[in-house]
């Protein structure tokens, strides 16, 4: 086959190169070169193995225009489907950097102040949600916060709600149970969300219209009294009342109930005993937000334990039987836009001598310096129950999206 080939490349190498001198030549010696370049073909085209390897290459030309005219029939196919999951989603996302000054002023004779000043990288979160279907959704948040291990998925719950059929829904998986409010204008979290917030996984069962959210969530805590097996047996129950009185005015009001507030992010870590208690400790939230015109806000919350903690079981109650209470009081105004002023006061009982603060008040103000971009500043001065005081000050640049 080899050898036919080369005489075929010669034969048509001889034949172009020679179109002068075919042109030349009589009819004769024309037709005798036609002749034998016919014959030369035919003998190519019936020879077995030149037949084989034609049949070869005209198959797998066969095959890869197929496979383009499917591949190109399949890509707008596929375009369609990762066009529809992008409208499906949406992205969200912070980013805090925060620069503070510190300054600890110890009551104990004898005891240096401690001062100290950083620049830190507080808090990067990303949220997804989801919206798989009607009825079906799904919401995922990752957070890092300053002196964390690691990114932590901070919620992560699947969403199912009745939208124009019914009120109800139900989310399933970890996330805030509706305990609190903590709504705030600060830069820090106020105190009532420093002994209420409670992360756990959870089923949410609720109703929601555009001016009430009923719901009770059901979750295993890690505080289970002594002698208690395992099992799902703390509740958190809100409700929630977002009245519509005008345009110019805007107000929410709530209570809320868990069964333990020793389940709470921040009280959980100071249960001693291997985080069981005696007897639960149940506890209740009210809250009233009120906002006129968008430019004059009030906040004003309570929470608190109903019962105490025994003697020993909090870190930080000295031998004594204890019983957390928060409450926050903030008044912000707008006096020009992107410009936001506010002050607060919060304060408590049973938190400890240097656990919490027993009094704590200040002023914050935040500016969006653009889109989306905020430069804030908050100094606050705090008083501890064995009469220690700090004041702090904390300079922060923040970007959502």
């Amino acid at each position: 086959m080899k050898k036919i080939l080369s005489g075929l490349i010669t034969i048509m190498f001889l034949v172009t190169a020679g179109i002068q001198p075919v042109m030349a030549a009589t009819n004769a010696e024309l037709e005798k070169r036609i002749e034998v370049l016919e014959k030369l073909l035919k003998a190519a085209y019936e020879n077995p193995a030149m037949q084989g390897e034609k049949n070869k290459k005209n198959s797998a030309e066969v095959k890869e225009l197929s496979d383009r005219v499917r591949q190109l029939e399949e890509q707008p196919e596929k375009n369609l489907r990762l066009g529809t999951w992008a409208e499906k989603l949406t992205l969200s996302g912070l980013i805090e950097v925060e620069t503070n000054y510190s300054n600890y002023d110890f009551d104990a004779p004898g005891t240096s102040d401690e001062d100290s000043t950083d620049i830190a990288l507080a808090t990067v979160e990303l949220g997804i949600d989801a919206d798989i279907a009607k009825h079906v959704g799904g919401h995922i948040l990752l957070k890092w916060e300053d002196g964390s291990n690691g990114v932590d998925v901070d919620e992560g719950f699947i969403i199912l709600d009745g939208k124009d059929v019914v009120p109800l829904y139900l989310n399933a998986g970890k996330m805030y149970v509706p305990f609190g409010y903590y709504e705030s204008h600060f830069i820090s979290d106020p105190l009532t969300l420093e002994i209420g917030e409670t992360n756990e996984a959870a089923l949410k069962f609720g109703y929601a219209t555009d001016w009430i959210d009923v719901s009770l969530s059901a979750f295993n805590g890690d505080v289970d009294e002594t002698g208690d097996s395992d099992h799902i047996d703390d509740f958190a129950a809100s409700l929630v009342v977002t009245p519509d009185i005008s345009e110019a005015f805007g107000i929410a009001f709530g209570v809320s109930y868990i069964t333990n507030i020793g389940e709470s992010n921040g009280l959980e870590g100071e249960i001693t005993g291997a985080g069981t208690v005696k007897d639960d400790v149940p506890g209740v939230g009210a809250f009233l937000s009120f906002n006129f015109k968008e430019r004059f806000f009030l906040e004003l919350e309570y929470v608190s334990a109903l019962d105490d903690f025994k003697p020993g079981e909090l870190s930080f109650d000295n031998g004594n039987a204890f019983e957390p209470v928060a409450w926050n009081i903030e008044f912000a105004f707008l006096p020009i836009e992107d410009l936001e002023l506010a002050v607060r006061y919060e304060g408590g009982n049973d938190l400890g001598s240097n656990f919490l603060p027993e009094r704590r008040y200040g002023a914050a103000a935040s500016y969006g310096l653009f889109p989306y971009t905020t430069l804030a500043v908050e100094y606050l001065h705090a008083d501890f129950e064995n009469n220690d005081k700090s004041d702090n000050l904390t300079v922060q640049l923040g970007i959502e999206f």
